[in-house]
């Protein structure tokens, strides 16, 4: 085989379809509706990829899993308003900038601070490369433990990288995560798939919508027709997610109507630098499930759906699986979000988007002689949120039809799989590329204006909105 023959000769539209008749298949929609979904002229005409430069067409998959989302969106607001599903429209470089959303945002009059700790990031390691995730203080301590350093708040990078020098990647990644942190070791593509947990998350898909068991109750909410130009207005969305997937699909949904609640524990610090962007939308409480249960079931009676990113199994042991939701609340549409899918051994194992990218092949594929490499985007959380937004709608339209809701899941590694099939041929990477300057728009925050990325596409002539400003955690009360 020559080395061009593993390049597929397509321009973007074609990738892009391809992707939402594969997403729309995993969450049993009907085939005919995807050309429901059209895409706006942009910059770059039809080679997207020019847009957000990568071995991979990146542009394609965004347009792609948010052309889903909406997709999903619409059909659920047809199906509440007995009306015919809409036309959603893509704008390409609106949908880049959407993947972008945490690293566009400008706050006016007051500062952000870096959305990275300075501990995490690459390092060289005795036999290769790992990274390291400590944007929270809890993986930051694990690795800094493991490491020997004393988390004095004046880490040095030099000192964490002379001590990483001295470990094996695989040995360094076990010991990390045995202590409770983040870590990744940078794989090719073959060894992932050989790789005891790669053999089985190269199988997962980035979502998918597993069948009814059982009819359901679609509640009086749903059974309403829905505002004009909010599809899912009454829609009530209980979030236990945090960055970036989970919130973002929530936000999705906030955008197009729905009210969705953010739970979170007493006293939960998020990354500072991106609660503007992943709290849009929603309101957000603090709420103890261990001593407020009968709080926390209150709320599950009062939701349609709720989207969490526990790892696999903690929701459960907190006494909450999903006979203990469904005998609240039967017709409850559940979707779960993870990193590393949802079997083999890594399934509960604690991870990001970067993390996902070191595992699977990507880093190395988008590296060079100096080292792994990223995308231009933190693209598998993005996507996937769009996806898991996909899935809560077309669970309500199954209620609806009496079907039933089913359990969604989603997953990180589902998505880089998908991207990963997107690869942009040598000659197409040595053109130019083409730059954007992304549309912002100034909304309000609690910490002052903000200038932003909006809710991407339009549904008919309707664009989203959020309804409410983001704010600190846990501002809100934990009631309907």
């Amino acid at each position: 085989m020559l080395e061009s023959d593993r390049y597929r000769p397509v321009m973007s539209t074609v990738r892009a379809r391809e992707m939402i008749a594969g997403h729309w298949a995993a969450l049993r929609g009907d085939a005919d509706l995807t050309d429901r979904v059209a895409f706006a002229r942009n910059a770059a005409g039809e080679e997207w990829f020019r847009l957000l430069p990568a071995v991979y067409d990146v542009p394609a998959f965004a347009a792609a899993t948010i052309g889903t989302a909406l997709l999903a969106v619409a059909e659920l607001g047809a199906a509440r308003s007995g009306r015919d599903v809409e036309t959603v429209t893509v704008d390409v470089a609106e949908a880049v900038a959407a993947f972008r959303s945490e690293a566009l945002q400008r706050p006016v009059g007051w500062s952000l601070p870096p959305i990275w700790d300075p501990v995490a990031g690459v390092y060289a390691t005795a036999d290769g490369w790992i990274r390291l995730h400590t944007n929270y203080s809890y993986h930051r301590a694990a690795a800094l433990g493991v490491l020997g350093i004393a988390d004095d708040g004046r880490v040095d990078r030099a000192l964490v990288a002379d001590a990483v020098r001295a470990f094996a990647g695989d040995d360094l990644e076990r010991a990390v995560v045995e202590a409770g942190g983040c870590a990744a070791v940078a794989r090719t593509r073959t060894d992932w798939k050989a790789h005891g947990h790669g053999c089985f998350a190269v199988l997962e898909r980035p979502v998918d919508l597993g069948p009814a068991d059982g009819a359901g109750d679609p509640g009086v909410r749903l059974a309403e027709p829905p505002s004009p130009g909010q599809p899912l207005s009454g829609v009530r969305v209980l979030d236990l997610t945090r960055v970036i997937a989970g919130p973002v699909a929530t936000r999705t949904l906030g955008a197009w109507g729905a009210d969705v609640l953010r739970i979170d524990p007493p006293g939960f610090v998020e990354v500072p630098a991106a609660v503007p962007d992943t709290l849009v939308g929603k309101r957000s409480a603090a709420l103890d499930l261990r001593s407020r249960r009968a709080v926390f079931l209150e709320l599950v009676a009062g939701a349609d759906v709720l989207v969490h990113g526990l790892r696999p199994g903690a929701l459960a042991g907190l006494g909450f699986g999903a006979d203990a939701l469904r005998a609240v609340n039967p017709g409850l549409v559940e979707v779960a979000v993870d990193a590393y899918g949802w079997a083999g051994p890594w399934a509960g194992r604690r991870g990001f988007d970067s993390l996902v990218q070191f595992s699977s092949g990507i880093a190395l594929e988008t590296g060079t002689s100096d080292g792994p490499g990223a995308l231009p985007a933190q693209a598998l959380d993005h996507g996937t949120g769009y996806l898991l937004a996909a899935a809560a709608c077309r669970g309500l339209t199954e209620l609806l039809a009496g079907r039933g809701p089913g359990i969604a899941r989603g997953s990180l590694v589902g998505s880089a799989n998908v991207l990963m099939q997107q690869r942009i041929s040598p000659d197409e990477l040595d053109r130019e590329p083409v730059a954007v300057e992304p549309v912002l728009e100034s909304r309000p925050t609690a910490w002052g204006e903000l200038l932003a990325v909006p809710p991407p596409g339009r549904i008919g002539a309707a664009r989203g909105a959020w309804p409410v400003d983001a704010g600190p955690v846990g501002r809100h009360e934990p009631t309907w």
